[in-house]
């Protein structure tokens, strides 16, 4: 098992890992900015070394700043978290022209999977099945057009390097297809410094379902059944649960299955999600590979009993896998995650930096919150609104929903804005309630999910 590891991210996410690492017996040196110098994560670690100002250009995106922590504090390897550089191969690249271990996969996994375009041709070559879209990227206007006449609007723009629907556009004809490309590049190149874009066929009324997969050096690979992350504002993922409540176990075993056959093809290892939309006919189609761990990644340990960041740190350590060889996963439970942002719903969630004032979390059976917060804390305005994770389940869908009730209703923030409120609301929703929701959801039934 490895002796040290560096934790190169903030938030909960970094005091997510700094607790798995202590329970495995591994010390923790934490970075930071020096926005987040009285932070959690860096009062609870072992070491900690300030790698920069707030701004993340400065300080949790540079590559040599955080490489010279780990080889000061004498870390042998590097969790990168969500985000900033996670899925960055130059980074993974970085770590092992250093001698130390990327917590993930391998740089080459990244270029392959990372970029979306790549990706797409390498589950083509798979077998895995796929949305029609371009052959790589596309580098005009006029390109973009011909493509969009060959398979039919409505088509969507995609950033090559990017997710959280940063340098995504939908264009339902040719001026909006102009328009929107220019803009997608633009956001892509601003947010992942690479601004290479492609094409897919727009799938309408689509569900967002991924698999959560794990794939260690000794061969063992598994996926941890599927997440339903359809309700979306904007491409970005606000509710999350686990299992999906309309698939049938004959497409869970074939997603899982292409998953897998994903995952063996590039000779994938560490934790990692292949994402799916799944049409109104039940058909499902390789969408991206997330090469990190992911914000929902609680829900699939809810209903499996696997705790995902332990795992990635055994994986790391050359170990196998502690679930190796059982069978596979099947759901345990139902769980639901609520993404706790400091945005305002009433107000376009714009978003509400500020200090916390009050900061009651809620509890009981069937309840985890997943925070680096207290009352006292700032939210900057630098970095993600991300203020908490509340996760339930219960052993059915109806027991997760009562249980999320009453939750939201425990969970009190004051001092800024938050989307507690848009929560409660979603629950209330008879179709969410249904199960029959798709990534359209908030637009339709919420209008824009704006209170």
């Amino acid at each position: 098992m490895l002796d040290k590891i560096l934790i190169a991210n903030r938030g909960e996410i970094a005091l997510r890992v700094l607790r798995a690492a202590r329970e495995l017996g591994i010390k923790t040196v934490a970075v930071y900015s020096t926005a987040d110098k009285d932070t959690r994560a860096v009062q609870m670690a072992d070491e900690k070394v300030c790698i920069g100002p707030a701004p993340s250009n400065k300080s949790y995106l540079v590559i040599s700043n955080i490489i010279a922590a780990a080889q000061t504090t004498g870390a042998q390897a590097i969790h990168p978290g969500y985000g900033f550089l996670s899925e960055n191969a130059d980074f993974a690249r970085a770590c092992a022209d250093n001698d130390l271990i990327f917590i993930g996969p391998s740089a080459d996994c990244i270029d392959a999977l990372g970029n979306k375009a790549a990706a797409k041709a390498t589950m083509k070559k798979l077998g895995v099945p796929t949305v029609p879209g371009s052959d790589g990227p596309v580098a005009s206007v006029e390109e973009a057009r011909a493509f969009a006449h060959e398979v039919g609007y409505p088509v969507l723009i995609k950033a090559s390097a990017g997710g959280g629907g940063k340098g995504m556009r939908e264009a339902y004809n040719d001026e909006e297809l102009a328009a929107n490309f220019e803009a997608a590049k633009g956001e892509a190149a601003v947010a992942f410094g690479n601004d290479e874009v492609y094409l897919e066929k727009l799938i309408k009324c689509p569900k967002h379902v991924e698999i959560q997969v794990l794939a260690d050096s000794h061969g063992n690979a598994m996926h941890l059944c599927e997440r339903d992350c359809s309700i979306q504002r904007r491409h970005q993922k606000l509710v999350e649960e686990a299992p999906c409540p309309v698939l049938d176990e004959e497409t869970r075993q074939a997603m899982g299955e292409a998953a897998l056959k994903a995952v063996r093809g590039v000779g994938y290892q560490n934790a990692g999600t292949i994402e799916f939309l799944l049409d109104e006919d039940g058909k499902f189609y390789f969408m991206e590979m997330n090469t990190r761990v992911q914000v929902e990644h609680p829900v699939s340990e809810q209903i499996t009993g696997v705790d995902i960041i332990k795992e990635q740190l055994r994986i790391a350590s050359g170990e196998p896998m502690s679930c190796a060889g059982l069978a596979p996963m099947s759901p345990k439970a139902h769980a639901i995650e609520f993404r706790i942002n400091a945005e305002d719903p009433e107000h376009g969630f714009r978003p509400c930096p500020g200090k916390i004032t009050r900061f009651d979390l809620p509890g009981g059976p069937g309840v985890r919150v997943d925070t680096h917060l207290r009352a006292g804390d700032s939210v900057p305005p630098t970095y993600d609104s991300l203020m908490a994770k509340l996760i339930v389940w219960g052993d059915t869908r109806e027991e997760a929903i009562a249980r999320g009730r009453r939750a939201l209703d425990e969970f009190v923030i004051e001092g800024v804005a938050t989307t507690i409120p848009f929560h409660k609301k979603v629950l209330e929703n008879e179709v969410f309630q249904s199960g029959e929701f798709h990534t359209d959801f908030i637009e339709a039934e919420m209008n824009g999910g704006i209170l």
